[in-house]
């Protein structure tokens, strides 16, 4: 079955918000994928998001300098773990699921797109955007550009990539794998290769680099 042969409501609700995902996030596990247009599914690791921080995680948490903000902090085990270290750090999602859970597990989230305007700009000291967030938006050049409006001017990214050397910007759909599918809007992915390109159009410069888990990270400078 591809995207256009699925069904929805003309109510269908907004992406992320009272959709599949919402769900899971509230039960904490999947299964979850994204789906794209020619009905290729991309699995969202809902079990370790709702979970606490691993050894990945902390090799981002290890670097993060001053206060922290989280774009896109989905169920927040990121925010938790740096309120348990003392560290001042704020959540921002969609979904006020992801919202609402990121509060019970100790973090201080605020239920807003990353585009709208933020508490703090210009003043964070670290900025996070990992679990394939660099796709928020459909467009990693504008999400970049955005980050470096919210942080300081010697304020850092971190930044997780794609596992894969890939650079698409896509439409696809919340899936449980199960019939139920949420509203279609646009994402990207980008491996280390195109995030270090996309990162210089936007003003940024890699300082670091490195895997974790299995998973690859950026740190970046204005």
């Amino acid at each position: 079955m591809t995207l256009g042969e699925l069904t929805l409501s003309p109510a269908a609700a907004a992406p992320w918000c009272a959709d599949p995902y919402a769900d899971a996030v509230r039960v904490g596990r999947g299964p979850l994928f994204l789906r794209r247009a020619d009905g290729w599914l991309l699995p969202l690791d809902v079990e370790r998001w709702c979970g606490h921080a691993d050894r990945a995680d902390l090799s981002v948490l290890d670097r993060c300098e001053g206060e922290v903000v989280d774009l896109g902090c989905g169920p927040g085990r990121l925010v938790a773990a740096l309120a348990a270290r003392g560290r001042p750090a704020l959540g921002v999602d969609v979904s006020p699921a992801a919202v609402a859970r990121t509060r019970r597990t100790g973090g201080a989230a605020l239920c807003r797109s990353v585009f709208s305007p933020l508490p703090g700009e210009g003043r964070w000291g670290t900025a996070l955007l990992v679990d394939g967030n660099i796709g928020i938006g459909g467009d990693p050049r504008a999400l970049l550009a955005r980050a470096a409006a919210v942080v300081a001017p010697d304020g850092l990214l971190l930044v997780e990539a794609a596992p894969a050397d890939v650079d698409e910007r896509v439409h696809v759909r919340v899936d449980d794998g199960r019939g139920r599918v949420g509203a279609a809007f646009p994402w990207a992915r980008a491996g280390t290769s195109a995030l270090r390109r996309h990162a210089e159009a936007a003003g940024w410069r890699a300082t670091d680099q490195w895997e974790a888990e299995g998973r690859e990270f950026m740190a970046l400078r204005r």
